[in-house]
């Protein structure tokens, strides 16, 4: 019987999430950046995981949900290592040093990073053109964050910051993409940032209160520091985990690869930067490489023609 391959309907809808999640994010850098020139890199890691967990405590109460099972306190454990210390910590401090250009240079690498490891310890499997296909969108963005003058300034610091960044990253997308399995998306990063409060309140009110002499802070700095701390170290990752536990964490992380180009285009409209022909093939390849590597993958419906 003839018919049209499709993708299944669940991995459709989760890959929407992720993209919406990625929407979210892609507004991580410029307020990262803000914020550093307001704020101790410490203060802001930690501020946007009070802003977040401030959100989320009372989410948690209000929907009486119960504390997770004992099964998922390791998987939960590594996330909130990863997303709500590691990667804002480790960014923040690299962006001290070098340009924002430099740091997407970097974090392009996130998605393949993510499908490795997913493939490594998640037990997914991917095909060969998937793999092709992660590696022409990392190298494009690579390639052309470099040719815009992305060298790090600041010596080998910001790389190694920045790499530590990526790995924290993208383990803490596998096990919450795992935790999610069990869990609504929504949960697992309330559960993270109410969790992780004990931690990030005394750590940002230290730091502020210690430096806040040193630096110069602006209404643009607090609004950076508030906008990161509900939309990337919270509502973003309410839909991510949702995508990545619907369509997989291999295939549902490639869709960050799009983060890169959002970013250009909101550094347009809100800094003014010009969009040259060069940003906008970039950007085409990136999408050209995400389709391809969801419609390589192998989770299919066939649907008879009528």
């Amino acid at each position: 019987m003839s018919g049209r391959v499709l993708l299944d309907r669940t991995v459709r809808i989760g890959l929407l999430w992720a993209l919406v999640g990625v929407v979210l994010w892609s507004f991580s850098l410029p307020f990262t950046k803000a914020a550093v020139e307001g704020f101790n890199p410490f203060t802001v890691a930690a501020g946007r995981g009070v802003i977040a967990g401030l959100l989320a405590a009372p989410v948690l109460v209000l929907t009486r949900r119960r504390f997770p099972p004992r099964h998922l306190w390791g998987p939960l454990a590594w996330t909130a290592l990863g997303a709500m210390l590691g990667w804002p910590l480790l960014l923040a401090l690299a962006l001290q040093y070098t340009t924002s250009a430099h740091a997407a240079v970097i974090a392009a690498a996130l998605p393949l990073a993510t499908a490795v490891l997913a493939v490594a310890f998640g037990g997914e499997r991917v095909t060969r053109i998937f793999w092709f296909a992660a590696a022409l969108g990392t190298l494009t963005l690579m390639v052309y964050s470099a040719s815009r003058g992305g060298l790090a300034d600041g010596g080998w610091l910001p790389d190694l910051l920045l790499i530590g960044a990526v790995i924290g990253a993208s383990w803490s997308y596998v096990q919450g993409a795992a935790a999610s399995r069990e869990l609504p998306g929504w949960e697992v990063i309330s559960w993270i940032a109410a969790l992780t409060l004990p931690i990030t309140v005394p750590v940002a009110l230290i730091t502020w209160l210690a430096t806040r002499t040193d630096y110069e802070t602006s209404a643009g700095s607090w609004t950076a520091l508030i906008l990161l701390g509900v939309s990337s170290a919270y509502l973003g990752f309410f839909a991510w985990y949702r995508g990545l536990a619907m369509a997989g964490t291999a295939y549902g992380g490639q869709m960050q690869q799009l983060q890169a180009p959002l970013t250009l285009v909101w550094s347009a409209l809100l800094l003014g930067e010009v969009i040259t022909w060069g940003t906008f093939l970039a950007a085409m390849i990136v999408v050209i490489a995400v389709a391809l590597a969801q419609a390589s993958r192998a989770p299919t419906i066939v649907v008879p023609e009528e």
